[in-house]
């Protein structure tokens, strides 16, 4: 996985109810492991922007709820410092779902709602296409 030029403070834990930031029918998602996540033993996984996760449907087309999808995190409440000296932090934590893990890049919505942090773009650049705003 190709690194991110910031100093990433990680702000979404396992089991964190996060928003579905896209038109593919889940509204809110459960976070349920951290996909090629670095962590110390007996520590519990964090996510960061940027960082691929497992997310379980909670609320939303009923075809949808219930499943487990990958996605993608584009936005986080914690701060964090970019290397210009900078400090990024949002209004709420948000995912994008993906269609599904071997074809990394591919996002089972079409739009984007709402901005999308920077580092998102230098790892993933087929979500952050999508995007109508890229903080």
């Amino acid at each position: 996985m190709k690194g991110i030029t910031a100093s990433m403070n990680k702000g979404i834990n396992i089991g964190a109810m996060v928003n579905a930031a896209d038109n593919s029918g889940a509204r809110i998602v459960r976070v349920v492991s951290v996909i090629r996540g670095k962590g110390t033993k007996r520590r519990q996984m964090k996510a960061g922007v940027a960082d691929m996760v497992k997310v379980s449907v909670r609320k939303g087309l009923p075809e949808m709820r219930k499943h487990v999808f990958p996605a993608i995190v584009i936005r986080q409440k914690k701060e964090y410092r970019r290397l210009t000296g900078e400090r990024i932090s949002f209004a709420d934590n948000a995912v994008v779902l993906l269609k599904d893990e071997k074809i990394l890049q591919n996002p089972r919505g079409t739009q984007i709602k709402g901005p999308v942090a920077k580092e998102v773009k230098e790892r993933w650049s087929e979500v952050a296409k999508m995007a109508s705003i890229v903080v």
